[in-house]
């Protein structure tokens, strides 16, 4: 649905996120929330031909077993139009966002990248949570200009694919897959592991990474695995447990790793636990209770407490939603000040309001972007120049799911560059 490291690190990396399942074609699927003007008015008069209507959107989970990270996203978004948007307002644009539920799902994705491309309002869009998702919608993007500014997408052919309109904020899988393999193998001095994904762009390609480099390094692949199991996993833990791992590594999101894991512990199994940022969301301990404590995962977004700059948007994010600020909300906040920032940039020269070639032009020449978990400049690819990579804990005190997660300890950081 969430990391010090040997010098081989510093030019490999790891990431986050996510992966998205398949199914029926679906049709789009706009979210409840209606379009939502920055309430900010222009308080200086606006430049000659300075009017008309822009349009933000969002994509991503916000149904589903995914929603908790997804609905961060769209409000992490939302906060950032609202507090942010005053550079377009002030410009003499009405803004708003537009936002879509992809469900986790490639094909929902797509349709919904169809309508979002038919909105000429629409410049920029923020999204996805899955990289599979992003990666069916993006040839639509393109098709249109569109830039999309990822707060979550980790999988590396996100910008490997060619695709000039991709950008993301966070690290990329072939790095988070090595700083998980080296911390399991220097620091949890684990000699064999069983590695299990779900089949996704996301999953499989961080467990990939994983892999290789777990090869490379000596350590005992006893199994690559897998699955679209849901819940009951004992076709999966029975060769597990045959099998005896010190370690089980699993690729995916939080809402399948938790019924694994659970399971893994009540069949007696004592691997030690270890996967990337889709596991990072309380429903993970929810469900999965004592057998994820103390456990580790790896991220590309660790708490907002982590980031001293994002302290305020923690409280306004709490105030509006009336619950703790979850993984990529942030960063989704810093995506939708970049897409403002773009926007704003190509108005200013294009003398009014700009076209989506414009604003991707404005995105290629942004420069460094101050925001509250980073700043950020891009290379050509669409890759921040460097990315930040955590280790985490799983807190092992008691009380309510989201307390307990926030109080998860970032064992290692690392700024990495990207390849």
């Amino acid at each position: 649905m969430m990391k010090r490291i040997s010098a081989f690190l510093i030019f490999a990396l790891v990431g986050a996120i996510l992966a998205a399942c398949g199914g029926a074609p679906a049709q789009p699927t706009a979210a409840p929330a209606q379009p939502t003007p920055a309430p900010a008015q222009p308080t200086t008069p606006p430049a000659a031909g300075m009017s008309g209507t822009i349009k933000i959107a969002t994509q991503s989970p916000l149904s589903g077993p995914q929603a908790a990270l997804g609905v961060g996203i769209r409000n992490g978004a939302e906060l950032g139009l609202e507090q942010l948007g005053k550079t377009l307002t002030d410009m003499g644009f009405t803004v708003e966002l537009e936002p879509f539920d992809d469900q986790a799902k490639p094909e929902v994705g797509s349709a919904n990248a169809k309508n979002i491309i038919s909105d000429n309002d629409i410049l920029c869009l923020v999204g996805h949570l899955n990289s599979g998702v992003a990666l069916a919608s993006l040839p639509d993007y393109q098709s249109a200009s569109l830039v999309m500014v990822s707060p979550a997408n980790t999988n590396p052919k996100i910008t490997e694919s060619g695709y000039p309109n991709a950008f993301r904020i966070v690290g990329r899988d072939d790095v988070q897959g090595a700083v998980g393999e080296e911390f399991a193998r220097t620091e949890l001095k684990i000699t064999s592991v069983y590695i299990i994904h779900d089949k996704t762009d996301y999953g499989q390609g961080v467990a990939e990474f994983f892999r290789q480099n777990a090869e490379k390094n000596g350590i005992k692949v006893l199994g690559f695995e897998g699955t679209e199991e849901k819940s009951v996993f004992d076709s999966i833990l029975t060769p597990i447990q045959a099998a005896n791992p010190d370690l089980i590594y699993f690729g995916g999101i939080y809402d399948q790793a938790a019924p694994l894991f659970k399971q893994a512990r009540d069949r007696g199994i004592q691997a030690a636990f270890l996967g990337p940022d889709g596991l990072d969301s309380p429903v993970l301990l929810e469900v999965a209770g004592d057998a994820v404590k103390g456990m580790y995962y790896t991220s590309v977004a660790a708490p907002v407490s982590q980031f001293p700059d994002a302290a305020k948007f923690a409280e306004d994010y709490q105030a509006k939603y009336n619950e703790a600020a979850p993984p990529f909300s942030a960063q989704a906040y810093d995506a939708m000040g970049i897409c403002v920032q773009a926007i704003a940039n190509a108005a200013k020269a294009a003398n009014g309001k700009p076209t989506r070639a414009q604003v991707l032009e404005a995105m290629k020449t942004l420069g460094a972007y101050k925001g509250i978990t980073g700043t950020y400049e891009f290379n050509a690819k669409g890759d921040p120049v460097k990315g930040t990579y955590f280790v985490l804990q799983v807190s092992t005190e008691s009380g309510a799911p989201a307390d307990v997660w926030n109080k998860n300890a970032v064992v290692k950081r690392l700024e990495i560059a990207a390849p």
